[in-house]
């Protein structure tokens, strides 16, 4: 195979932060085609400083080109399914350069920007999307989902990491997506982590964690502090922990200070080695509105700690109900209560729950879910 029919191109539209979950599995593939002996090329915006996950991929040998991020917050959210013309031109000026044989379209959400798939269309160069996070509050307007429909259909595969993800993006679209297949993201523990079940807090309290973005309208964080100010938790021994960085901490620490709650929270911001967390802490709640599949659940139930999750999402595609974890049926605070009632009642059993956890997920992920995405574009360029 030639050097040109070996160039792979990445183009990553996730702009709300440096890095995020989303980022793991096309970045990681990427470095593995790298080291394949392809010829790799990436797509980002641009931050400044680039993150460190970034600047590995360039590093490595990478090519990497960076989008200006639009300073208009109006435009940008106008543009965000449609592509800002900076964009557009950064990336057509990539793809001729780069002349790749196979380009991957990896969105923090479920749908791509159709300004960046026709460049694709147009030049008549065989391409994949990455869908990740969908809400049934993200309906597209018609003219977009007009848009969308062939360019999708036009994709050699269309990859989502949740196949609830995938029915709600076919009703969004409305069309079925026959290219489509549920892939799997990777994670930031080592497959056979084991951590020992933790000893109870210091005044015999349950340890609690919250682990994710600080951003309740996706996570969900302000749902899980209203649940704990209720009277029948505000008698129980628990603690929360709650790890993450983003954009509304402060909000966050005064809710639970005018829920009476604050004593019994924790704020512990990022903590980059994932495996400390569950050395630490006993179960994962997970109060999320919307989700693809996340890292945190899937590392949780791989060191066999339960998870108490909203029922949004792949969450209930890796958790069973009353048996590895705990699903609230709606991401209300009624919804979370039930599901962390359900919980304590059995709380007692919190460790074999954990354990019926790690078998569980271990039989629905892969070791090394980068690889075999990586393996199966390989496969679509041959």
């Amino acid at each position: 195979m030639s050097t040109i029919a070996k160039s792979i191109l990445f183009i990553s539209t996730m702009d709300s932060e440096p890095w995020g979950g989303s980022e793991e599995l096309w970045s990681r593939a990427a470095l593995n085609l790298a080291s394949d002996g392809f010829s790799v090329a990436a797509s980002v915006v641009e931050w400044s400083p680039l993150h460190a996950r970034i600047q590995q991929l360039k590093d490595h040998g990478i090519k990497l080109s960076t989008r200006a991020q639009d300073p208009s917050l109006w435009r940008r959210a106008r543009a965000k399914l449609v592509g800002s013309r900076p964009a557009v031109e950064s990336v057509e000026k990539l793809v001729e350069a780069v002349q790749p044989a196979l380009v991957v379209h990896s969105s923090g959400t479920a749908f791509p920007f159709p300004d960046l798939i026709e460049i694709c269309l147009s030049r008549e160069i065989p391409f994949v999307t990455i869908g990740q996070a969908n809400h049934d509050g993200w309906w597209l307007p018609d003219s977009l989902a007009e848009r969308l429909r062939p360019a999708m259909l036009g994709a050699v595969r269309c990859y989502f990491v949740a196949d609830a993800n995938l029915r709600l993006a076919e009703k969004q679209l409305g069309c079925e997506l026959t290219n489509a297949e549920v892939i799997r993201n990777p994670f930031n523990v080592e497959y056979n982590a084991a951590p020992p079940w933790p000893a109870l807090g210091q005044h015999g309290d349950l340890r609690l964690a919250s682990v994710g973005r600080l951003h309740p309208p996706s996570k969900g964080q302000d749902l899980l502090f209203e649940v704990f100010a209720l009277p029948a938790w505000q008698r129980r021994p628990w603690h929360l922990c709650v790890y993450g960085n983003g954009p509304m901490r402060d909000t966050l620490e005064r809710l639970a200070r005018r829920l009476h709650v604050a004593h019994r929270v924790t704020f512990a911001a990022h903590v980059a080695k994932v495996e400390a967390i569950w050395r630490a802490n006993h179960v994962l709640v997970m109060p999320s509105r919307f989700e693809g599949l996340p890292l945190t659940i899937v590392e949780a139930m791989l060191c066999a700690r339960p998870v108490i999750a909203t029922a949004v999402a792949g969450n209930p595609e890796v958790i069973e109900d009353d048996v590895s974890g705990f699903l609230a049926d709606a991401p209300t605070v009624r919804g979370l209560a039930a599901a962390l009632e359900r919980f304590w009642a059995r709380r007692h059993e919190a460790e074999e729950i954990g354990k019926a956890a790690s078998i569980r997920i271990r039989q629905l992920v892969p070791a090394d879910p980068a690889r075999v995405f990586s393996n199966k574009l390989k496969g679509l360029l041959s």
